[in-house]
């Protein structure tokens, strides 16, 4: 069967990550967080006194040719982590501080124009699977397999508040329901390569469907676009 390109995209906390690793590892595919490198960008910007509070866009523009953002396979985890800088920062990335700022770098147009362009050539010989909020649209809009994941509000809060306690950080199911519909507003109004669902991705509503069930079904699409 042919090699070919798996972009998902989704909104906030519906596993897209989940699944694509899931898949990366069944069929031997390059894994791709896209997600991970705004937050790194993010997380820049943070220890470099950019957020005074709000964030100083010209500041970070003129400094990104200083960022470099590769990953690391971690075989005990079996995970990429990310790596900033020559630094692992793959826990602190993942932080609530981070997560309430991810959403404004990710708007700015110089940096996504820099991150779509190091995710196109990753992905220039196939064989990836790769997940975001425009993969489908913008940084691979001719993939062969497009999935559009989703799920209730309720159900990505609860998920990812047990994911946080599980990491023992302080937070309130409240603030990250809050910190949820916040960022869907924002991935999906912003003027830059908004959150769309693909013409012709397909669409994974997650709410009520087991992990396994899920990877099943994508698995099947995947195989079927292989073959095609």
């Amino acid at each position: 069967m042919k090699k070919i390109t798996i972009a998902i995209d989704g909104h906030s906390s519906t596993g897209k990550s989940t699944l694509a690793k899931e898949l990366a590892k069944e069929l031997s595919y390059i894994y791709v967080d896209s997600g991970a490198m705004y937050r790194c960008v993010t997380l820049f910007a943070m220890q470099n006194q950019m957020f005074n509070p709000q964030l100083n866009k010209q500041k970070l523009i003129h400094a990104l040719q200083k960022i470099d953002i590769s990953f690391l396979y971690d075989a005990e985890k079996k995970s990429n982590i990310a790596v900033l800088n020559g630094n692992i920062v793959e826990d602190k990335i993942r932080t609530m501080d981070v997560s309430n700022r991810v959403s404004e770098v990710a708007a700015i147009p110089e940096v996504r124009r820099k991150l779509v362009e190091i995710q196109q050539n990753l992905g220039l010989n196939k064989g990836v699977v790769m997940d975001g909020r425009d993969i489908g649209t913008v940084v691979f809009p001719e993939a062969e397999l497009k999935i559009f994941m989703t799920a209730s509000a309720k159900v990505r809060s609860q998920r990812r508040f047990e994911e946080m306690q599980a990491k023992g950080e302080a937070v309130t199911f409240q603030e990250v329901y809050n910190n949820l519909q916040s960022r869907d507003d924002d991935d999906s109004t912003r003027e830059d390569s908004p959150l769309l669902k693909a013409k012709d991705a397909i669409v994974l509503d997650n709410s009520e469907v087991s992990r396994a069930e899920q990877f099943k079904t994508a698995l099947a699409w995947a195989k079927n676009a292989m073959a095609s």
